[in-house]
């Protein structure tokens, strides 16, 4: 079992520069499935399983910050069958190329997600816009990306459900009528070390 000392140190759920948040990723990249996988990750296919009861197995859904595969694997376990991936970390996109999970992959960066708006009737987001990775600011431009009605699956992890700017991101985009909460069902989210996380289905308004 992996040393609890060798990763995901507290210092992993901080608020940080993207440029270093991307660089903590790139160097974690040839280690990350392995390890989050032992350690019990739990909310990719809590959110997966969340998803089939809003969305057609054969809709076309885009994993934003895909990682590893780690989500887009949850995604094809429970029936969905056409997934795309992004990711604005060069080295986490190279551990997904030969794994057969996505249709097609792309690098993007904060500046430029690399989608026309409107492309994909369902994101996905397992852990993405959370404390030490994407900002709460990321929330509102995503949810702009999205058609009407379309679905943003995503995630919060404990240490982001206590930090109360992501809160207030979410607050902002239902309280402006940007979109609205369909489904929210706090869950584990890492066993091993007993944290949860909420995942949170929104449809733009």
């Amino acid at each position: 079992m992996t040393d609890k000392k060798d990763v995901l140190q507290p210092s992993l759920w901080t608020p940080r520069p993207v440029d270093e948040t991307i660089a903590v990723y790139a160097d974690w990249a040839d280690r990350y499935h392995a390890e989050v996988t032992e350690r019990g990750y739990q909310t990719p296919d809590r959110l997966a399983a969340a998803l089939t009861k809003f969305a057609a197995l054969d809709t076309e859904i885009l994993d934003f910050g895909c990682g590893t595969g780690i989500g887009g694997a949850a995604l094809r376990k429970v029936g969905f069958r056409t997934i795309d991936g992004t990711d604005v970390t060069r080295q986490m996109l190279d551990q997904v190329a030969d794994r057969s999970i996505y249709r097609k992959t792309w690098h993007a960066s904060p500046a430029d997600m690399g989608f026309a708006a409107g492309s994909y009737p369902v994101i996905v987001a397992v852990g993405v816009i959370s404390l030490g990775a994407a900002p709460p600011e990321t929330l509102a431009p995503l949810i702009d990306m999205m058609p009407e009605h379309g679905l943003l699956a995503m995630s919060y992890n404990d240490p982001t459900l206590a930090d109360q700017s992501y809160a207030d991101a979410l607050d902002a985009v239902c309280d402006a009528g940007l979109a609205e909460v369909i489904f929210r069902e706090h869950g584990p989210h890492l066993d091993d070390v007993g944290m949860g996380s909420d995942v949170i289905i929104l449809r733009h308004t």
